[in-house]
């Protein structure tokens, strides 16, 4: 693999010199076209600009590869690979330090319904009385479009298009900014549609099975280890089984690895066993050390093999709490319209919950999900739970 790396970087010849160059001025048209890309395509701040930084770089990249091919131009895949990955790095690093450093100034219209979302410290609010006159103070306009408004303010919303400065709904800035959809009612209003695309789920179903059979075959001495260490550090197996509700709202068996002392369950009425509290005194040393590494979750592998779960997608509960928070939540079942993943948009967002309230809110999260669906929010989830498994956030 070295010697093959070493060639590919090699420069001992005017055409390697010429392959290289031309590859590095691709990457930077390639780059250049993400860049606009981004500045044009995402609206809206928040999560929605950081989900969508992968999907522009994507297009752009595939566009220009395209035309090389097209055009039978040749250049060093080993480089443009290289570039499109630092590429990515570079725009959510550079997103986020900006974001850090510079607040988004949005001005709010005094009429209609702010839906809370004044309580967002993603950005800079400032409250509008003139608009006419406040146009220098803002980048973005947050507007009830629903509601009724003044004539003046529909001659200021046209103006403010007009002097490209972006008019949102309030309702869907909310979203954006908090990764959550508001849990009002189902509605065809909140959803578009209450069935995610389909062609997606399909393939994504088809990934999760191939890359589970290969993590198993990769990851089967880690699985070894970290039993011998149940094992040798409290009484019980190693593997924990337990009902849970899953794809369609049907009930299966997930497997983890064991992380609390064996017994604990009979003390106490099954509600409040199956609910892991902050600090719970059955979690075992070993098992503390699972649950913040995300390690407990490897035999899950199987259940997605199975076809029962997805890497990605709103966590299972156990049966006898998903019965509990259905009868509180009426459209709790909704969530089940996807299957349920090994991580999702909610844990690495709000980590482990259990009261009702709390799980009414990782509801917002979990909806959020099923509404933008897609690839490219999958792969943001994934760059957040590797921050997850390094931090141990959530974790109980």
């Amino acid at each position: 693999m070295i010697p093959y790396l070493l060639r590919l970087l090699s420069f001992d010849d005017s055409a390697s010199v010429a392959l290289h160059t031309q590859t590095l001025f691709v990457v930077l048209a390639s780059t250049a076209l993400g860049y606009w890309f981004v500045r044009n395509f995402v609206a809206y701040p928040g999560v929605e600009k950081s989900s969508n930084i992968f999907t522009s770089l994507s297009i752009a990249y595939g566009i220009v590869v395209s035309i090389l091919v097209v055009s039978r131009i040749e250049y060093s895949r080993f480089m443009l690979i290289c570039g499109y990955s630092l590429s990515i790095a570079w725009f959510y690093w550079a997103t986020i330090t900006y974001a850090r450093k510079t607040r988004f100034r949005v001005g709010l219209a005094p009429f209609g319904d702010w839906c809370g979302i004044e309580e967002s410290t993603l950005v800079a609010w400032v409250k509008l009385s003139d608009p006419q006159n406040e146009k220098a103070l803002i980048d973005a306009v947050a507007i009830d479009l629903r509601a009724d408004m003044p004539d003046e303010w529909e001659r200021a919303l046209a103006d403010f298009a007009l002097s490209g400065i972006p008019v949102y709904h309030i309702k869907h800035l909310k979203e954006s900014l908090t990764g959550q959809v508001d849990l009002e009612h189902i509605s065809e209003n909140n959803f578009g549609s209450l069935s995610p695309v389909s062609a997606y789920m399909t393939l994504k179903h088809i990934f999760d099975s191939i890359a589970a059979a290969v993590a198993l075959v990769i990851l089967l001495p880690v699985l070894v280890i970290c039993g011998i260490a149940i094992k040798l550090d409290s009484r019980g197996p190693a593997l924990f089984r337990q009902t849970r509700i899953g794809f369609q709202g049907k009930p299966f068996m997930v497997y983890k690895l064991r992380t609390m002392t064996t017994g604990g369950a009979q003390s106490q009425d099954a509600l409040r066993a199956a609910m892991t509290q902050s600090n719970d005194v059955r979690v075992t040393k070993v098992g503390r050390f699972l649950r913040q590494t995300r390690l407990d979750e490897l035999p899950q592998f199987i259940n997605v093999l199975k076809g029962e779960m997805s890497w990605i997608g709103p966590r299972p509960e156990a049966q006898v709490l998903g019965n509990w928070y259905e009868a509180d939540i009426p459209f709790y079942r909704y969530r089940h319209i996807v299957r349920p993943g090994i991580t999702g948009w909610a844990q690495v967002n709000q980590g482990h919950v259990a009261e009702i309230e709390d799980v009414k809110q990782k509801l917002n999260y979990d909806f959020y999900y099923i509404k933008n669906f897609s690839p490219w929010l999958d792969m943001l989830i994934i760059a957040r739970t590797v921050r997850t498994m390094m931090t141990g956030h959530g974790a109980r």
